[in-house]
Formats: structure tokens, C-alpha cells, sequence
């Protein structure tokens, strides 16, 4: 079979560091009839770990050349392809039918990783754990603590409704072709019902997205129209804080104060 080049404008990078490989399947621990989702399966680095190990593996891609590549080297019964893009696919309609919860894993593409997250994280219901490869300074963000410059809309977001662990650094030399940035494996495991306890997750989203919209400016400033200092007086808030010196409790107590 002819090499594949990579493409840019899918973010691709692929992952040739057995190590890690390794490293990433066993921490995903899938067991033969899991229902697992590989996003942006590439080149086959985490696919053919997991083909031996389950008896049968979903895959999303969206490169016609990989998944010409993908019908040949495995046969249907073991591996089913959803041809498209991961930011518009439907992760909910693999489990619908069954119940089960699935595993979702990938080395995902740089360029749509934060996006891509938002859109699983509508799925959280549905899954039992994600295992993701990210650019490192996305990692960071991901679990960065309040008072941090790290610490914006992505972590609280994420923080929200997942638990997340920062499994292991890899280096670009893991990589072909090697990108220019350092790239970690982060855990995301969905918070059970009963601790979301935000009232209204659209109103919770944008209050988030509002206060971090100029990250310099004082919470007076960016949530103008939508607290004044009485209400954040009665939060117990200081008005001239900014976004990333309130915690994720902070910001749900604010979504939850509002009508």
C-alpha cells in the first residue's frame, strides 16, 4: 500500500511511538464487546491494539484516502467506518439502540480540538470515558485551577460536567511527521447526574462565554446587563474580579441566581 502524506488541513499527525501506543490502550482498558469509538483513527497506530483486543471497534474519519485504506486492512465485521466530520457527527446515535455507554478515544487533530470537545461534551450522557491525545498547552487549560492564567472557558466548561486526569506528556518526536508543539493524554470521565446542578446549561454557557469574553477586563465590565453590584454583592462576588479568580461553583451559583 502506498504512504500516506499527511494533510494539513485535517491536522493531521501521526502517532508512531509503540510506548505510548501501549500506554494509551491500557489506560483505556477497553474489554471485548465495549462499545468504542475511535475519532481520526489515522494510519491504524491505536486501531489495530484495539481491533485485537474487542470484537468489534467504531471508527469516525473524514479523509477518503484513510478509509479506503481502513476497508482494506479490516474486514466489516470488526470495524465499522462513519465516514465524515467529528465536529458534526451524531455521537449519540452509536448508542441509542443498545444503552450501552461507550469509550471514545483518538489522537485528535489540532486544529479542531477544543471545538471537538464542546461537541462531545453534549454527549457526556452517553459515554463512559474518553481518552484523548491533545496538544499539551490544551491539556493545560483543560485542568488549570482558578487564579490561573491557564484557567478560562474551556476548563470550567470541561471541569463542569467531566473529571479529568492528566495521564501522560509525548514528546513530537512520538510523531510522523513530528508536529512543532508538545502533546499530552488527558482522561475524561462524565460527572454522574446528580452533580450537575446547573438550572439552565444554555444561560450557564453563555454567562461563562460572556465573562471570558475580554479576559483583561474586570466581571463588572464583562457581565454588564447581566449582574449589577447588587446581585453580585448578594453573591458574596467582588465585581472588580476577573473571570479567572472565580471557581466553577462560583459561576454556577451566578447561573443559577439569575431569572
Amino acid at each position: 500500500m502506498s504512504k500516506h502524506i499527511a494533510r494539513k488541513r485535517f491536522g493531521q499527525n501521526f502517532l508512531v511511538d509503540q510506548q505510548v501506543i501501549a500506554d494509551i490502550v491500557n489506560a483505556v482498558a477497553p474489554q471485548r464487546g465495549d462499545c468504542v469509538v475511535e475519532i481520526g483513527p489515522g494510519l491504524g497506530a491505536l486501531t489495530d491494539p484495539l481491533v485485537k483486543r474487542l470484537d468489534h471497534l467504531q471508527v469516525v474519519e473524514i479523509d477518503r484516502d484513510i478509509i479506503a485504506r481502513l476497508k482494506k486492512r479490516y474486514p466489516a465485521e470488526k470495524l465499522t467506518i462513519h465516514e465524515g466530520d467529528a465536529l458534526t457527527f451524531d455521537f449519540g446515535a452509536l448508542t441509542s439502540q443498545s444503552g450501552v455507554q461507550m469509550h471514545i478515544v483518538g489522537n485528535l487533530p489540532y486544529n479542531i480540538s477544543t471545538p471537538l470537545l464542546f461537541h462531545l461534551a453534549g454527549f457526556a450522557e452517553q459515554v463512559r470515558d474518553m481518552h484523548f491525545m491533545l496538544q499539551k498547552e490544551v491539556v493545560e487549560r483543560m485542568v488549570a485551577m482558578p487564579g490561573t492564567n491557564d484557567f478560562g472557558r474551556l476548563s470550567v466548561m470541561l471541569q463542569y460536567r467531566f473529571v479529568m486526569d492528566w495521564l501522560l506528556d509525548v514528546p513530537p518526536e512520538s510523531f510522523e511527521p513530528a508536529p512543532k508543539v508538545d502533546s499530552a493524554v488527558v482522561r475524561l470521565i462524565p460527572r454522574p447526574a446528580a452533580e450537575l446542578t446547573v438550572r439552565d446549561e444554555p444561560r450557564f454557557a453563555a454567562l461563562v462565554s460572556a465573562a471570558f469574553g475580554q479576559r483583561r477586563k474586570m466581571l463588572r465590565n464583562n457581565l454588564k446587563g447581566i449582574l449589577d453590584d447588587t446581585a453580585f454583592a448578594a453573591l458574596g462576588i467582588l465585581p472588580t474580579a476577573r473571570a479567572e479568580d472565580l471557581s466553577v461553583e462560583d459561576y454556577i451559583r451566578i447561573a443559577n441566581s439569575l431569572q
